[in-house]
């Protein structure tokens, strides 16, 4: 029997960020060793490498996978893209409206089947 014992407001918070983490946090939990930045940089485009870094970094902070990377906290995605040498950490945000999938810019769409795109933040 399952047993409710946090509060909504607790369930919302339980493995999340709650507001910016302090400049000791980020150097603690957003470190990116040498094996780190080899897995992070065999990505090939900067939002699935800051995506990929994003989500590691999140594991070892909140001890979970952030289900929408998008809403990791600025300072996090900033930390993280001057750590891997990409200009603009807007690329972890630059989606489409809660699909996970790059924004397209022609008309064309895909046939079915015919495989699915990458998320830009969080996984390649």
């Amino acid at each position: 029997m399952a047993v409710e014992f946090l509060s909504d407001q607790q369930a919302a918070q339980y493995a999340a960020f709650n507001g910016a983490p302090s400049r000791a946090e980020l150097e603690r939990y957003s470190f990116l060793d040498d094996s780190d930045l080899e897995k992070v940089q065999a990505k090939r485009r900067a939002h699935n490498r800051l995506g990929f870094a994003v989500q590691l970094t999140s594991v070892r902070c909140l001890g979970r996978f952030m289900p929408d990377p998008r809403q990791v906290p600025a300072e996090v995605a900033e930390y993280l893209a001057e750590h891997l040498g990409i200009a603009d950490a807007s690329v972890c945000r630059s989606t489409a409206s809660g699909t996970g999938r790059p924004v397209r810019t022609t008309g064309r769409s895909r046939r079915p089947g015919a495989g699915g795109t990458s998320p830009r933040c969080g996984t390649s």
